[in-house]
């Protein structure tokens, strides 16, 4: 078995580090990755509540046209 010495113990340590910071770096992609994903969701979510939004309108408009054209009878 080898012996263990400072230098051998510093090598392993240098080469740890080495990764450490890799990862880190690693890390930082996929936090920012995430935070794009965040961004397209939230904005993802206001399309979706504008069209419900736009939706909403059109029905009202169409139970107006129906009500005139005397296609349902008018809520009292």
């Amino acid at each position: 078995m080898a012996e263990v010495t400072n230098d051998l113990i510093y090598e392993v340590l240098k080469s740890m580090q080495h990764d450490l910071g890799s990862v880190k770096a690693e890390i930082r992609d996929v936090k920012g990755e995430l935070q794009a994903i965040r961004t397209h969701m939230t904005g993802l979510g206001q399309d979706i509540s504008n069209i419900y939004q736009i939706i909403g309108r059109h029905d009202d408009r169409l139970g107006r046209i129906e009500t005139r054209l005397g296609l349902l009878e008018p809520a009292h």
